[in-house]
């Protein structure tokens, strides 16, 4: 012993203390690798918590939108995927097909149409409606959009008079800037949307679907036209709180491993410069 820093070194490199930093750091890496795991279970449960909502959320029965949402509003969270029914009317020189989608596998257009909001408190504001999706195949795009048979042209046809309308709500798109036949637009954006159609305009849209008398809901709508998917939800589904615990403790344990062994060196330390009276 002589009272220096190498005095660590020395008492470190002892067959003893070496012996236990194999041990000590063998149990913190098993440590680390169990908070690891932990964190993976966090995110795992943290998903399926998020599923669960999701579609709790999905199957709620319908509720007024004015109880949701209103116009001017932003949209959060809280909204998104939430089951709400409205009345209104659409105008059939207000509807856009919305190419490149994808439904069950299959490439898709879907039907998007401006609802005017016709009672409770928003009536006069504009809701843009999914009212559900042609093949891509039928729909022609030689300069304009256009259904490329009969059969598509009646799909198409916006319903007249009053409608009420149940659906789904989904948060605005980003506007796409890419230049599409007259009558297609690149995504759904209720900003987009509102400088062709007018307003006031809600921030998000609604997927429609149809409720059978039995209360299920069925694939198609009544004119023929398949339903849209609901809107997905989040990508952020967050963590389960319990399992992240978990994975902070493991952490610590496997710092606490290697803290102890530092605790043994500096204790050797200090007894052999007691026995060598440096202390």
């Amino acid at each position: 012993m002589t009272g220096e820093r190498s005095d660590y070194l020395r008492a470190a490199l002892t067959p003893r203390l070496i012996g236990l930093f194999v041990l000590l750091l063998a149990a913190a890496v098993v440590c680390v690798r169990l908070g690891a795991w932990q964190l993976d279970r966090a995110a795992i449960r943290g998903a399926a918590k998020a599923e669960a909502a999701h579609a709790a959320t999905l199957a709620a029965d319908p509720v007024p939108l004015a109880d949701v949402l209103h116009p001017q509003t932003t949209f959060t969270a809280d909204e998104l995927a939430r089951t709400v029914e409205v009345t209104g009317t659409y105008r059939p020189d207000q509807q856009v097909l919305v190419p490149g989608r994808e439904v069950d596998g299959h490439p898709a257009t879907l039907v998007v149409t401006a609802l005017w909001v016709t009672k409770g408190p928003d009536a006069g504001a504009m809701l843009p409606v999914v009212r559900g999706w042609v093949p891509a195949d039928t729909v022609g795009t030689d300069g304009r959009a256009a259904p490329a048979d009969a059969a598509t042209a009646a799909l198409l046809a916006v319903p007249d008079g009053e409608q009420r309308v149940t659906g789904h709500l989904g948060a605005s798109e980003a506007a796409v800037s890419t230049a599409y036949p007259q009558g297609m637009v690149g995504a759904i954006s209720s900003a987009q949307l509102a400088n062709l159609w007018g307003g006031p305009t809600f921030s998000g849209y609604l997927v429609e679907f149809t409720e059978n008398p039995d209360g299920t809901r069925a694939a198609v709508a009544p004119s023929g036209l398949r339903h849209a998917p609901p809107p997905a939800m989040a990508q952020e589904t967050g963590l389960n709180i319990q399992n992240l615990a978990y994975a902070v403790e493991w952490v610590i344990f496997g710092g606490f491993a290697l803290f102890l062994w530092w605790r043994m060196v500096r204790d050797e330390v200090t007894y052999r410069r007691e026995d060598a009276g440096l202390a």
